[in-house]
């Protein structure tokens, strides 16, 4: 229980009045001196108790009395209820006493005492170097109110700082705790988003069982990295969904609690529950007045989540407290204190930037270890794959084709199959949750993209929720468009593994895709056309850093236009064709089922190259967790560049039947391991059978023509025709 005590008592004296301590003394007007009920309060507890703890002073300087902290206090072991009734009857007679005297009549001169002066009896009071302290600390509000288990805070001084800081107006994290313990909350983590480790130590919060997690951000011209924006989300997250019996809460501070930490908090609330970024922002100033005061961050925080900013949204302006305080005697900004005054990232920097997009780009955002190995346990689990033992690496369990030799082009003779262009662009699986999206590639890393995807919407219009936990394969691709050339970037997805955590990888490959079409591109076409209709009509598709699309695949006997006339008039490249078993269910790592064809020149395999000491050119494959050296293999380089320049790095490499020697074509970015021995033998393989365009377009005629793909192409092709009839309809 808390009771406030009215304090109405003289603030302790400024430095420049130390002269008229003189003038106060040579005055006595004991009748008109009237005690507060918190002097009386304090008087009482100083006569009765002459040891008093100093945290009890802070605490009567507050004027404000705790049961748990008198009650249980080791030196002034003062009874909480003494207190309190003592300090109650004095404000009673206090307040009669009041009413019946005229304050006009009152000599204009009267000084009360300094409350200090009770307890630090001295002829000269203390001053206090503030210069110190960050800028404009000292009378910002020390924390806000408590949002989904976060309280807002400014951060606590340690003890160091005592001297710069008269006792009333101290903020340690033993007034952190105690404060918060008073509210009924409980805490259990502190992220600090300061940029050093000066302010304070953490060994208070070891002792009361607290985890501490440091952050670093800039606070000067630069809102916090993304990688940083991950980590705190990721924490907040964990801590919450880890409470089970007991209930805690968490304390975010940046230097003053509002806008790195209320960026932080907006972000959380962006990722957790479905609002937009205007709401989000609305709460946070609602729990910490003003709220965040910094422009820029308020319009980073629009930029990221692709959202539109209204008009009606206006930054509030910079509080009194820190307005004092941000330019020096010269009329210079005062750079923030915890700054280190290294170069500050571009805020205003984003995707519509003229440059050229290439398929070695890095996408999205790193995320914490913790969670990158929580996001590869699942995706093993939904492939059902073993999580090795021990120190084993788990590796990119996406399904790999193979290639197409004369022995593995029968099963096109025994089994359905569809086609599609082999795009020669980034391979990726994407994971999609509610707390965002998840580029993996080869190397099985993951990063963060802000993308959105509603989940189907029902007839009363769309869903407010989006997907979560669902597994996506398919691969990126930049569109060249004819007309403007400008660049676009373009996801195409060709398989699902799961949807909302639910596997769906033994279903035949023409479910997934039908799956794909139906779940996931629809649902973001409908809000995409319908968006002032949907929760948030802020949102802009046309922003998200790439467009998503279902990869098409044709009847066999649709090959050959497939080849002559689809992939001539792609705006992207394309180095072959990819047959897909359309019966077949989604199988993790190499298929020997999905089949590759690359033009006779496009059969290319993956090396490490190295040079040695010697200058050497090495070529390694990998086998078996090790690398195999290719004896007598060569390379050679298009550019003039230095072959040593691409030492250490995997390169894709074609067949140069008449030289032979195997031809440089690109760096391989996405990739750390060069390919496995035994798929180089059955590139080989291909490259000896020289399975040609011609070639391949003979055995695909004499295959249709076969009564079970004859049959389904007869059936398939009227079903397709009524589609499309009931479409335009």
């Amino acid at each position: 229980m808390v009771v406030t005590m009215d304090l109405n008592v003289s603030p302790g004296p400024e430095d420049n009045e130390d002269n008229f301590e003189g003038s106060t003394e040579e005055y006595s007007a004991p009748q008109e001196r009237f005690e507060s009920a918190a002097e009386i309060a304090r008087r009482v507890i100083l006569n009765s108790s002459p040891a008093l703890c100093s945290e009890c002073i802070l605490i009567l300087h507050e004027g404000t009395f705790c049961d748990c902290r008198f009650g249980n206090c080791a030196t002034c072991k003062v009874p909480s209820n003494y207190l309190k009734s003592h300090s109650n009857q004095e404000r009673e007679e206090r307040r009669k006493r009041l009413r019946n005297e005229n304050f006009e009549d009152r000599p204009a001169h009267v000084s009360r005492q300094p409350v200090h002066d009770h307890f630090f009896p001295s002829k000269h009071h203390k001053s206090y170097d503030n210069s110190k302290l960050p800028a404009g600390w000292l009378d910002c509000p020390a924390f806000g109110q408590e949002i989904n288990c976060i309280v807002p805070s400014k951060v606590p001084l340690g003890e160091a700082y005592n001297d710069c800081i008269p006792p009333g107006k101290r903020y340690s994290f033993k007034q952190v705790i105690h404060q918060q313990r008073v509210l009924g909350r409980k805490l259990g983590l502190v992220i600090d988003l300061t940029n050093t480790t000066r302010y304070y130590s953490t060994n208070d919060l070891k002792k009361e069982g607290i985890k501490h997690v440091k952050i670093y951000c800039k606070g000067r011209d630069a809102v916090p990295e993304n990688a940083a924006v991950n980590t705190f989300v990721y924490e907040v997250m964990q801590f919450l969904l880890r409470q089970k019996h007991s209930k805690k809460y968490i304390v975010v501070h940046c230097t003053h609690g509002h806008n790195r930490t209320g960026y932080m908090i907006v972000h959380y609330l962006m990722r957790s529950q479905p609002m937009s970024v205007t709401q989000a922002i609305k709460m946070f100033a609602e729990a910490r007045p003003p709220g965040i005061y910094k422009p820029d961050y308020i319009d980073a925080l629009y930029s990221f989540y692709h959202e539109r900013k209204p008009e009606m949204v206006v930054c509030p302006p910079t509080p009194e407290w820190k307005r004092s305080s941000e330019f020096d005697l010269n009329g210079e900004a005062v750079p923030d204190d915890d700054d280190d005054g290294g170069s500050a990232k571009n805020l205003h920097d984003n995707h519509e930037m003229d440059v050229v997009m290439t398929n070695n780009d890095v996408l999205g955002d790193e995320i914490p270890n913790d969670q990158l190995d929580a996001l590869r346990q699942f995706c093993y689990q939904t492939l059902k794959l073993n999580v090795p033992v021990g120190r084993g690496k788990l590796i990119f369990p996406g399904s790999h084709p193979v290639s197409l030799s004369r022995d593995n082009l029968l099963l096109l003779r025994t089994r359905y199959y569809y086609a599609t262009w082999k795009a020669d662009g980034t391979r990726y699986m994407m994971l999609i949750t509610v707390d965002g999206c998840f580029l993996i590639d080869r190397d099985f890393k993951f990063r963060r993209v802000q993308m959105r995807f509603p989940c189907r919407y029902t007839n009363e219009g769309p869903a407010d929720k989006t997907h979560h936990f669902t597994l996506l394969d398919g691969e990126m691709i930049i569109d060249t468009l004819p007309d403007s050339q400008k660049q676009e970037r373009r996801y195409l997805i060709y398989d699902m593994m799961a949807i909302n955590q639910v596997s769906v990888t033994e279903r035949p490959f023409h479910e997934r895709w039908k799956m794909l079409e139906k779940e996931v591109i629809e649902p973001r076409n409908y809000e995409r056309h319908n968006i002032y209709q949907s929760r948030n009509p802020y949102y802009r598709y046309d922003l998200e850093p790439f467009r998503v699309r279902r990869k098409d695949f044709w009847l066999l006997s649709t090959v050959t236009k497939l080849l002559k006339e689809f992939i001539p008039k792609l705006s992207h490249d394309a180095d072959g064709l990819i047959f897909q078993g359309w019966d077949d269910p989604y199988v993790p790592r190499t298929h020997e089922g999905l089949l590759k064809w690359k033009y006779p020149e496009m059969n290319s395999v993956d090396f490490r190259f190295e040079v040695d000491d010697d200058g050497r050119q090495l070529l390694y494959l990998n086998e078996r967790g090790s690398k195999k050296l290719m004896e007598g293999h060569r390379v050679t380089f298009k550019d003039d560049l230095d072959p040593s320049s691409y030492s250490g790095k995997i390169i894709e490499c074609s067949w140069s039947s008449e030289d032979h020697v195997w031809v440089c074509m690109r760096v391989r970015t996405d990739k750390s391991t060069p390919n496995e021995f035994n798929t180089y033998m059955k590139v080989m393989r291909s490259i000896k059978d020289n399975i040609t365009e011609d070639v391949l377009l003979n055995d695909i005629y004499e295959i249709i023509c076969l009564p079970m793909y004859a049959d389904r192409i007869r059936i398939e092709s009227k079903a397709q025709q009524h589609a499309n009839a009931s479409r335009r309809r």
